[in-house]
């Protein structure tokens, strides 16, 4: 009798045991789950969705990247992505900025494919933002035209952080986005960006890029408003096609404010050169950013691949040993056209849904 009762009391105890487990385990899913989904309240006008993989092997200071996704050009984020991830150990957070109806095409991309175990979140882009800030273009496409704007809300989408990079989609990052995030910013400086003058891309390729490295190529220099602001039309341009923000700065000098007002001049006064149509983003940036910016390290943004003749100017040494490749211009390493297209394809991971193709001249795809 006795053996019996201690075996009892030895089952009671262990049942207790486990279920004092139990409840501990779903304590510890119940908050797991409530950090999951960030309350969206905080980030309005945006929404956002972290992946399932936030806790994963990479540990150490989060590098938050923000890259946007436009449906037509899913395949550059990914390769860009993929590029950024594999090359890199650091733990990398991809804020991937979209429209609603790209959602599901972007998660089925991610989820199913190697880059599932990449931490990203998805922040849904509200095209009223916009609204009085810029002017109505039939000719562009409207969803590649809103999401560029979207390098102008960066604390909006990341606001725990106080530095991020900005990243185009059209761009492969050869080097270890470590030493990009390092870049050091003087005191005061929001942002760092490549100049067009001084980059290792402006010797003999500029010209070859329509001459646009200084500041009379996006500004009209005859309008009032610019010309109020004292700034010398040759003073050397910037490329804000990739950049490393201080997001506490940024805050601090009410930089998107500031960009915002410039936009919505511009609606009334066309305050924008007319050399340059596309380029729709690059003039508010180089006003509020005129001569208050530091500098990238001209290897980390190797670009005018994408220009006619501009960047089969490059040997493949010098493209092999540049750490990030950008493709600016007209033509795209995902179409016919565009010079080292063969880097570009190294690190794209085709479509599991099979919607997009990178178009080549040998297969015809499309």
């Amino acid at each position: 009798m006795g053996l019996r009762r201690v075996n009892v009391i030895i089952l009671v105890l262990l049942a207790v045991a486990f279920l004092i487990i139990v409840q501990r385990n779903l304590l510890n899913l119940s908050d797991f789950l409530h950090t999951e989904k960030p309350d969206e309240g905080l980030i309005l006008p945006f929404e956002s969705e972290l992946s399932p993989d936030l806790n994963s092997a990479r540990t150490g200071e989060e590098i938050p990247v923000l890259i946007t996704a436009a449906e037509d050009r899913l395949g550059a984020v990914v390769a860009a992505m993929n590029s950024v991830y594999r090359n890199s150990k650091a733990n990398v957070v991809f804020n991937i900025v979209t429209l609603n109806e790209t959602v599901a095409h972007l998660k089925a991309w991610l989820s199913n494919t190697r880059l599932n175990s990449v931490k990203y979140k998805i922040v849904i882009f509200k095209p009223e933002l916009l609204n009085g800030k810029i002017s109505k273009d039939p000719q562009t496409p409207e969803a590649a035209k809103l999401l560029t704007f979207a390098r102008f809300y960066l604390p909006a989408y990341i606001p725990e952080a106080e530095k991020a990079i900005y990243l185009d989609d059209d761009v492969i990052v050869q080097g270890d986005i470590q030493e990009l995030y390092e870049t050091n910013l003087k005191p005061g400086h929001a942002a760092a960006f490549s100049d067009d003058c001084d980059s290792a891309s402006a010797k003999g390729i500029v010209r070859g890029a329509g001459n646009q490295n200084n500041y009379i190529g996006f500004l009209d220099f005859k309008k009032e408003a610019i010309k109020k602001l004292g700034m010398r039309a040759n003073t050397c341009s910037f490329n804000p096609g990739v950049f490393i923000a201080n997001l506490t700065e940024w805050k601090n000098q009410n930089i998107t404010q500031q960009l915002e007002h410039w936009m919505e001049l511009n609606t009334q006064e066309d305050l924008y050169g007319k050399t340059l149509a596309d380029s729709v983003t690059t003039p508010p940036l180089l006003i509020v950013f005129y001569k208050r910016h530091s500098s990238i390290d001209p290897m980390w943004h190797v670009r005018h691949l994408g220009v006619t003749g501009a960047g089969s100017r490059y040997s493949s040494q010098f493209v092999k040993a540049a750490k990030l490749l950008h493709w600016n211009g007209h033509y795209k390493p995902w179409g016919r056209g565009s010079s080292f297209t063969d880097v570009w394809d190294k690190w794209f991971i085709p479509d599991p849904t099979g919607k997009f193709h990178p178009v080549r001249r040998h297969t015809g795809d499309s």
